[in-house]
This record gives C-alpha cells, sequence and structure tokens, in this order.
C-alpha cells in the first residue's frame, strides 16, 4: 500500500516533484539569483530552498537537506545572507517557477489544481516536518502558477522530512543515502560530487554500507541492499500516511490525474531532465 492507499500512490508524488524541480533546471537560475546580488546557481540554490526558514546558519540547513556535505552547504552560508535580502532570495525563486510552469501549463486547468493542492496542504500534520512547514507557511501567492508552486513545494517537502526521518532511523548519513541510491540506479553516478562529498567520505559511506552487506566492495548493490532501499521507501510512505487526513486523502487520489498530465508536459518540455540528482523517476 503506498502513502494514500491502494488507489493513489507514487504517481502522485512523482509528479508533485516534478512540478517543484522546475525551479532546479531552468537555464536562467544562476542568472536570476545572480541579479538579487548571490553569486550564481549554487549559492542561489541553498539560499532559496532554505529562505523559508529565514536566514538559517549552515548546520542547520545541513540538518534540513540531509544529503549535501556540510563543505558544499558552507560555499553559499552564511554569505548569501550578506550579499541579498531574504525577500529578493524568495521572489527570485517563485518568478524562476512560474516562468518554467506556464508553458507546461497551457492547456491545464491550473486553478483547480492549485485550489486542490493548497487545500491538501491544510491536512497535512506538518509536526516534525520543519521544512516543509516553513515553505507552507509562507504567503500565499495570487497567481495560478505560483499557487501551484507553493502548494507542489510545500507537499514535497512533507514527503521528504519524512524520508529523511526515515532514512536517519535507519541509520543512513547523507553520503550513505547517497550512495545507496547511487547504487540502487536511484541516482546516476555523479551524484558525489554534486551532493558536495569528498573521494575519501564517499569511500567511508560505501563501506560502512558494505558492512551492513547493503553494497558489495565495489559499491555494486546486493540483494539485501536492494530490500533495504525498497523497505526505506515503503516506511516513508506509511509515515507520509499518518499525517494526512482522510478529506486530503480522498483530494490526492482525485487530483491525481490532472497532476500526471501536467507533470509530463513539464518533462516533454524539458523542463525538469530525468534522471536527476532528486532520485525520483519520471511520472
Amino acid at each position: 500500500m503506498t502513502a494514500v492507499g491502494q488507489t493513489g500512490g507514487m504517481t502522485f508524488w512523482r509528479s508533485v516533484e516534478a512540478i517543484h524541480d522546475v525551479v532546479y533546471f531552468a537555464p536562467d537560475a544562476g542568472r536570476r539569483f545572480e541579479a538579487v546580488g548571490l553569486k550564481g546557481y549554487w549559492m542561489g540554490y541553498v539560499a532559496s530552498r532554505s529562505a523559508a526558514l529565514g536566514t538559517p546558519a549552515p548546520q542547520v540547513v545541513t540538518g534540513a537537506f540531509h544529503g549535501f556535505a556540510p563543505a558544499l552547504i558552507r560555499r553559499a552560508l552564511p554569505d548569501a545572507w550578506s550579499m541579498a535580502t531574504r525577500t529578493d532570495i524568495l521572489a527570485a525563486r517563485y518568478d524562476l517557477a512560474r516562468g518554467a510552469l506556464r508553458p507546461a501549463l497551457d492547456g491545464h486547468d491550473a486553478d483547480h489544481l492549485a485550489a486542490e493542492l493548497i487545500a491538501i496542504t491544510r491536512g497535512l500534520d506538518f509536526a516534525g516536518k520543519t521544512l516543509a512547514a516553513a515553505h507552507v507557511a509562507l504567503p500565499e501567492p495570487d497567481d495560478d502558477a505560483g499557487r501551484l508552486w507553493h502548494a507542489a513545494t510545500a507537499i514535497r517537502e512533507y514527503r521528504g522530512d519524512c524520508h529523511v526521518a526515515v532514512l536517519t532511523a535507519a541509520g543512513l548519513d547523507g553520503a550513505s543515502a547517497n550512495a545507496l541510491a547511487v547504487a540502487a540506479g536511484l541516482a546516476a553516478d555523479g551524484q558525489r560530487e554534486r551532493r558536495g562529498w569528498t573521494e575519501a567520505e564517499w569511500a567511508d559511506a560505501v563501506g560502512r554500507l558494505a558492512q551492513r552487506g547493503w553494497v558489495r566492495a565495489d559499491g555494486a548493490i546486493t540483494d539485501a541492499g536492494r530490500a533495504a532501499r525498497g523497505q526505506i521507501e515503503a516506511t516513508t510512505d506509511r509515515v507520509c500516511a499518518a499525517g494526512i487526513d482522510r478529506e486530503a486523502t480522498a483530494r490526492i487520489i482525485t487530483v491525481e490525474a490532472g497532476l500526471l498530465t501536467v507533470a509530463r508536459s513539464i518533462a516533454d518540455s524539458g523542463a525538469v531532465l530525468y534522471p536527476n540528482p532528486t532520485g525520483v523517476p519520471r511520472a
């Protein structure tokens, strides 16, 4: 059973992920963030995703993001907060989302989809889901594309927070979680560099997984590792389901098909590329 029962499931979560992810693949992302005073794409990513929390210290962001090397986060923070205002950073992120989403929304009822996702956020229990709670607390935009992306982002971070809780309960640190995802074929071979882990840190992470029998010495996944990774996803589904009320569950089931058409339009337009570092397959 998935996080929302037998009818609704991973199609919903993958579609929400696609809507959210447009900000990461927008070709002008680096330029947009530089225009408000930041230094390129990476600083823009870290600052814009964490700005919902305020102007947090790098240690806080490392904890919230989980899978990124602390040294990589420190490349962006705290410098970003002295180079641009939080308001400008968030505005640039929402504008990126609008610009990327609008072409893919042509022919779709964006107003209805946005209203449904916003209603779903009101049926989520945000206790223990700090990053998601911070995003849902941001002001709701007054345009369809902005509202859709705002709600999709809060829902995406809700599942992400649940997933981080499951990973940590399984004893997986950021490097190990990424190494296991690569071994399972959920993330590409360049994941180590993209997440900022050194070769030595990565080798140590593979070693820890090997001690558990989840990968071989060369990093290839074992049957036990594949089963463990599948259990992590199943447990994430159960943790998510525990915080979704009945009305929100019903809305997820009914809105899933509409979201899927948008997600496919996004993928077909190239606004999100697959495979990608999120490790989430195409809807």
